[in-house]
């Protein structure tokens, strides 16, 4: 696959994963700032739900490269890394799941290079190769703690599909945080084709 570029970010590109996943990932901070839950209403846009304000904190992804190799050069899944000006700074791992659709396994950008289109066009590139596959649509999970996300997968015509408020209780039994599972259906009326300027553009 050739180089995805965003003609909206001339300096940031998508690329399949090479040999410098791994050192991307340890030298990367996925780390991002807490400051409210929010109560995820199905149906109800983000900036309607019932949000609740806590004393702010720091969440940490720890990311294991090595959980993913087996998606390296597989037929039902890829990984792609981001760059900016030839720096690596988001990565997504995708797959095609047992319920037809592509899955989202981890999608994440590198703090600093936040807000410069990165994770927009890695989504963008699940899109594509979804597309490509002819599957139905794109699934992935949040939590309700991470509103920057909801914000952002809404923006990309994802809806939640699911709401499971159990999950995360084995880890932590008084936990307020909560799993919302996001779909993209390709076959939704409502949904428009992708345009020249806002679909990603292979360079030859």
């Amino acid at each position: 696959m050739q180089p995805v570029m965003n003609p909206k970010y001339p300096g940031l590109s998508v690329r399949v994963a090479d040999e410098g996943f791994a050192p991307y990932i340890w030298g990367s901070d996925f780390s991002f700032e807490v400051a409210a839950y929010g109560a995820a209403v199905i149906g109800k846009p983000v900036a309607q739900w019932p949000v609740t304000p806590i004393v702010p904190y720091r969440k940490c992804y720890g990311i294991d490269p090595e959980e993913f190799s087996a998606f390296h050069n597989a037929p039902d899944s890829a990984i792609f890394m981001a760059y900016l000006d030839d720096e690596p700074v988001g990565h997504l791992v995708i797959s095609t799941n047992w319920n037809g659709f592509a899955h989202i396994d981890e999608l994440a950008v590198h703090a600093p290079a936040r807000r410069h289109g990165v994770a927009k066009a890695l989504l963008d590139v699940a899109q594509f190769w979804s597309r490509k596959k002819k599957l139905p649509g794109i699934m992935l999970e949040t939590q309700n703690n991470n509103l920057g996300a909801c914000r952002l997968y809404e923006r990309c015509g994802y809806v939640i599909g699911g709401i499971d408020q159990l999950r995360y209780r084995g880890i932590d039994p008084h936990t307020a945080e909560v799993a919302l599972f996001w779909y993209r259906l390709f076959d939704n009326p409502l949904e428009k084709p992708l345009s020249s300027t806002a679909s990603p553009r292979l360079v030859p």
